[in-house]
């Protein structure tokens, strides 16, 4: 749902792409917002239904897209970063960024096949390295860590196809006898049995795949429903399963490298990392109460919600709604920037001013700048995601 160029959304009524529509009117977008993104939508909003995990990867920086556009515009077709935001919308796993070291050390020396794929004097190495010095404060200790991290995963990336086809039957063979006791007994924050039987799935889907590996290096996260994280360009990442509401910058670049069949960019990836390593707790976002809106009793008697997930950049944030009673309604204050709502349970309406539209399940609506909006539920509970983007009066990273 936006106004990229690869699959623009249409409106339904007069079939002209929202690309169209915003570019004929810029009072939709708001000035502020067009002369900074170029008179189109400055995010993406997506609904991922995950039953086969997706691609391990990573998005650009801005300078780093506009290179690799440049220089391959069919693999990476626009110049943009894509910064995301992942909301569950039932019970998701997925791996995001590097595990603490000490997780990764602790790894290489319980999972014979991995420091084997990777090399044993090139484990060794790097668990001398950091051993007792990732928490360091120290700027130089710090980045000494980094480079630790990128030696070692760049050994394990430029694996050849025969040893990692060779290890994963290892890998795969332990995981089926070892059940509780695999990889340590799981390590500081997985158990055993969680991670043997992950890698059973994941074989299942992607036989003797890199990513069986990869694994080992990034942190492994559940969300449950409400629960999002925030990922950076050029953080590695892959979606495992379950069904999530994404929003990102307007862009389609993605530089894979495990859990796919599409093209793998393994230079750029290693190259582009940042190699920050922490538990996934810091990437996980705490939302809060939207304080624009105005809910009528109905909606406060049955303790309807509208919280705000507002990641630190500027080109998007999501209210959720989640009205809990027939009859409840939710007022939005008029703000200075497009919005897209989606529907994902129940049914009401949306009004601006006169006009009045029925809202079902998987209904999309795009509401210009500057118009007071009503949510109003017909049924017991009536969920709403709004994404839009208002530049005044925000100040971000």
């Amino acid at each position: 749902m936006g106004t990229h160029p690869s699959n623009p959304s249409k409106d339904l009524a007069s079939n002209r792409t929202l690309l169209d529509l915003v570019q004929d009117n810029q009072a939709l977008m708001s000035p502020e917002v067009s002369e900074k993104f170029g008179h189109k939508l400055p995010f993406l909003f997506k609904v991922l239904s995950i039953g086969k995990a997706l691609s391990i990867q990573a998005h650009p920086n801005k300078k780093l897209a506009e290179q690799l556009h440049k220089n391959d515009s069919k693999n990476y077709p626009d110049d943009n970063h894509k910064p995301e935001m992942t909301i569950a919308i039932t019970p998701f796993d997925g791996l995001c960024g590097f595990r603490p070291l000490a997780e990764i050390s602790h790894f290489f020396a319980t999972v014979p096949s991995l420091k084997k794929l990777v090399g044993e004097a090139e484990a060794d190495e790097f668990t001398n390295t950091v051993k007792e010095k990732e928490t360091s404060s120290d700027a130089e200790q710090e980045k000494t860590n980094k480079k630790a991290l990128q030696k070692v995963f760049a050994s394990l990336m430029n694996s050849k196809s025969e040893d990692i086809e060779s290890a994963s039957k290892e890998l795969v063979k332990a995981a089926e006898q070892e059940g509780d006791s695999f990889a340590g007994n799981g390590g500081p924050s997985n158990n055993g049995r969680e991670l043997s039987d992950l890698i059973i799935r994941l074989n299942s889907q992607f036989p003797a795949d890199i990513g069986l590996f990869v694994f080992f290096f990034l942190n492994y996260v559940k969300l449950e429903v409400g629960e999002a994280m925030f990922l950076k360009a050029d953080d590695i990442h892959a979606y495992l399963s379950g069904e999530v509401i994404e929003c990102m910058a307007s862009s389609d670049n993605v530089v894979r490298a495990g859990f796919t069949p599409k093209f793998k960019d393994v230079k750029n990836l290693v190259s582009m990392l940042t190699y920050s390593y922490a538990p996934i707790s810091e990437q996980k976002m705490n939302p809060v109460d939207y304080p624009y809106v105005t809910l009528n009793r109905a909606a406060y008697s049955a303790s309807s919600t509208t919280i705000l997930y507002d990641p630190p950049i500027e080109e998007f944030s999501v209210v959720k709604t989640d009205l809990k009673a027939q009859g409840a309604k939710a007022t939005f204050e008029a703000i200075a920037g497009p919005s897209i709502f989606l529907c994902t349970k129940g049914n009401g309406s949306i009004s601006v001013g006169p006009k009045k539209e029925e809202v079902k399940e998987g209904y999309v609506y795009f509401v210009g700048a500057t118009a007071e909006v009503v949510l109003e539920s017909e049924s017991e509970e009536f969920v709403t995601f709004r994404a839009f983007c208002e530049l005044q009066g925000k100040e971000k990273l």
